[in-house]
């Protein structure tokens, strides 16, 4: 029987989209639970925006 880990999958979406009147750039990733308990929050590529924002964690 598999051992269930501490990595849970998380999405990340666009902070300055909306600010702006534009669709949010979504991206997802996982992260450890254990390591990072907070919210992440990563530079990323807004292809709407054409440049890279930052990204925060959604529930």
């Amino acid at each position: 029987m598999a051992k269930k880990g501490h990595r849970v999958q998380v999405i990340l979406e666009c902070t300055e989209a909306k600010g702006e009147g534009r669709p949010a750039s979504r991206y997802s990733t996982t992260k450890n639970k254990q390591n990072s308990p907070t919210r992440m929050e990563i530079k990323k590529y807004n292809p709407f925006l054409r440049r890279h924002t930052v990204h925060k964690e959604i529930k």
